[in-house]
Parts: structure tokens; sequence; C-alpha cells
């Protein structure tokens, strides 16, 4: 679509855009085929390099895979082998990935447009604000960032760069949750009382066996700004790769407070990210109360929540309910309900979910490929369907269940305008984790 299309339609349907300055592709140092770069070439980031190659070859994309990066060489010879397959398995005789293993190395190369983003939480925000300060678009794995401050400095450094980062909140461009999200926006059934999100449990069961390091992992430099710990394979990430280049298990640092927050980031970002779409608060909104408790069992370094419920409320009286169960949304509505799932949607109304929006009303954007409308949004110099405050205000949410959480379900009261807790300074601290050394945002 072209620009100018793209914005005339977006107004019509009642969205809301932001176009970034027309010098961003149209810079003559950016090269005619994009060129791009993985920062993190584990299960995720090989994940979304697939779909970054498949989209890639589409002549209206032209972009391709040139490098990928990783603390640990084990993981970069993979996604190298993986790009080497693709690429070869459509004609190419010889193709050339370079490697790198300190993303910083890969940032500073100038011959590279646009990177993907798939490392453990804790770098995210380094990492994407060093990309854009470098004037590269960011596909970011979720959550946006570890922190709410993070986050802040994040949507700052992407707006004054003028870059495109896409979250990788790759639900949106499922139809499951647009339609219903279409749905809840045009009030078809009245205005939205409560929303209630589900998130899987974190079963929790590792148990830590400190380990020697690997030579072919440079574990200082992943673990960047977390504290240090005693490396274990089981805390870290697999070594283990099946016959379809694929990794085996899930890392075990997604069970760390070090490196993430839990199921309350992993798969909250995810859904509550859907509850903001659905009721149009996902890009300046949010609660004004939160209020969490969760369970946390002595399991040594392997130390995030496991069960937890939250309410929140929004200053329209909104309340949004929070409980474990099946990965869903449900928006509860004056005149019934709707909702979604990653297999599936349902509406009181079945009729619903095949009506169409008509001109007036609201017709949310649309994507079918999340890798593709990343690259095609870049090439045009504006966001895709999941922009850096989209990321920001989803992962807030996330951020402030667990502050309660952390507080024994203390409820906070939420400034979504400065951004601020209001009146507890002992919440407003644990906003502000420290970092490691000398990694720190203000270096960026």
């Amino acid at each position: 679509m072209k620009r100018r299309k793209f914005i005339q339609s977006s107004l019509a349907a009642g969205g809301s855009i932001l176009l970034l300055p027309s010098r961003v592709w149209s810079n003559p140092s950016k090269n005619e085929t994009m060129q791009i770069g993985l920062i993190g070439s584990g299960r995720m980031g090989c994940a979304n390099m697939r779909g970054i190659l498949a989209s890639g070859i589409k002549p209206e994309i032209n972009a391709r895979v040139v490098a990928v990066c990783d603390p640990d060489s084990k993981r970069t010879e993979n996604a190298r082998m993986i790009c080497e397959a693709f690429y070869k398995e459509r004609g190419e005789a010889k193709v050339e990935i370079t490697e790198f293993k300190d993303h910083r190395d890969l940032i500073a190369d100038p011959s590279i447009d646009a990177v993907v983003i798939a490392t453990q939480d804790r770098w995210h925000a380094l990492q994407g604000i060093a990309a854009a300060n470098s004037g590269k678009h960011i596909f970011m794995q979720k959550p946006l960032t570890y922190s709410i401050p993070e986050g802040i400095a994040l949507v700052e450094a992407v707006r004054r760069n003028g870059v495109t980062l896409q979250v990788g909140s790759q639900q949106r461009s499922s139809v499951y949750f647009r339609t219903v999200c279409n749905i809840v926006r045009n009030e078809w059934l009245g205005k939205v009382e409560e929303i209630v999100v589900e998130v899987p449990t974190d079963k929790g069961n590792q148990a830590y066996v400190e380990m020697p390091v690997p030579d072919h992992l440079d574990y200082q430099l992943w673990l960047g700004p977390a504290s240090y710990t005693p490396y274990s394979e089981l805390g870290v990430h697999s070594q283990t790769i099946n016959a379809e280049r694929r990794y085996v298990g899930r890392p075990g640092w997604l069970q760390r407070e070090d490196f993430c927050l839990g199921m309350i980031t992993g798969w909250g970002s995810h859904m509550y990210d859907i509850a903001q779409w659905g009721i149009g608060t996902d890009m300046t909104g949010g609660p004004i109360e939160i209020k969490a408790t969760g369970e946390f069992p002595d399991r040594g370094i392997f130390n995030v929540h496991v069960g937890y419920e939250g309410e929140a409320l929004y200053e329209n009286g909104i309340v949004l309910r929070s409980r474990n169960g099946n990965a869903g949304v449900t928006f509860k509505m004056e005149n019934g309900e709707a909702g979604c799932w990653r297999e599936g949607f349902y509406c009181s109304d079945k009729e619903l979910l095949r009506r169409k929006p008509t001109e007036s009303e609201v017709s949310l954007y649309e994507s079918k490929w999340h890798e593709y409308d990343f690259l095609k949004a870049a090439r045009e110099g504006r966001d895709g369907i999941c922009p850096v405050e989209g990321g920001h205000r989803t992962n807030t949410i996330c951020v402030l269940h667990h502050i309660s959480m952390k507080l024994g379900g203390r409820k906070l009261n939420w400034d979504p305008r400065t951004e601020q807790i209001i009146g507890d300074p002992e919440a407003s601290a644990m906003m502000h984790p420290p970092m490691r050394g000398h990694w720190n945002l203000a270096q960026v």
C-alpha cells in the first residue's frame, strides 16, 4: 500500500497512525535490498528469522538476512545454516551470512538496515535504543522491555530517530483477535463493562545444577545488565538442536527474575495487548488502579511467580480481571460477550463474527503476517500493526501487576499520563531495577 493511500484509509477507519519522516527510507545510504541482522539466535529469534526470510523474498519487500548474532557461537552457527539452506534451496550457489558474537558490532555495521531482537528481556531496552540510535528499524520480541522506565526510554529513542519498531505481539495479525476487537471497538454489543484475561500457569519445576560454562558461550556478555549467577544450562538456554534446526525445550531463563518477570510478561504481554487493543487504550492509556496476588514458591534461582490473579480499574469504569487458565481474552459488554484465543473466537451473537465494519465504523489495521507487516511498514516509513507505544503500554500493565504481587497484593494507584505510581515510594522504587556493571541506559 502506498504511503498516501495508507494514510487515507487509516484515517477514514478511525485508526491512529504515525508516519515516519520520508527521509527514513528514501535516504540514499539505505540499500535497495533491505539488509537484516538477527540479534539473539535462539528459539524465538530463529522463528522470527524464518518469517523474515520468507517475507523478504516477496518482490514488494526485497529484504535479506545478512547477519546473525549471539554470545553463543553454537547458536549463530545454527542460524547461519538456516539462512544458507533457505537461499540455496532457491538456487543461490554461494550465500554469505556474517556471524557476530557482540550485538554492538552488528549494530555498528552501517550496511545493515534493520534488526530482529530476540534476546532475554534484560537486553531489550539497551539493544533497542542502540539500534534506533543507529537508524535501524527494529522487530522486537515481547515483552518490550524489562522495566517501565526502560520502555519510556525506548519509545523516546524510536520516535526521535524516526525508525519503525514492530513488537512481536503476533496475535494482532490473527483474524480471531482482530475480529473480536472490531466488535468491541464498534460497541456492537454495547459498552465494555469487564475484561477477563487468562494466562497459563508456570509449572515451575526446574532444578538448578551448577555447570562449567561451555567454550562457545560468552556468559558475561549473555548476562549483560542482569546480576551474576553461576552458569547452569537449565537456567540459560538449551544446547540441543533437533533435525529441523529448532531448539528443544523452553529456555530456563524464563523462570528467573533476573531475566524476566515470568508468565505475567511472557504470556501477559500477548493477552493484555489484546485487551488494550480492544478498548483503544493501547497507545496512550492504561488502568488507574492495579492490584494482584501471586505465588512465589521457594525454588532457588528459579524464582518467578507461578499462580496469580489480579484486578485493574480504568478511568471509565472498565474492570480488567486476570487469572490463570487457557490463554485468552473475554470482553463482557452491556448486551453480550465475545472472546478470542489463538485457535478461535466466539461471540454471544454469532452473526457479529461475520459482520464487516462499514466505512463510518472502526476497522482495525489488518495484518495477516506479522514479520511481513514489519518489513512492509519499514519500507513505507510508517508504523506496523503493533508500534512501540503499544508494546510499552501493555508491558506497563504487566510490570505493575508484578510489583503489586511482590508487595503482597497492595493496590497501586497509577497515572497513565505521567506514567508514575502515585503516593507509594516503595512501589515507585521497584520500577527501577538496577543494571549490572557498566550497563545503563545513559551510555547507550
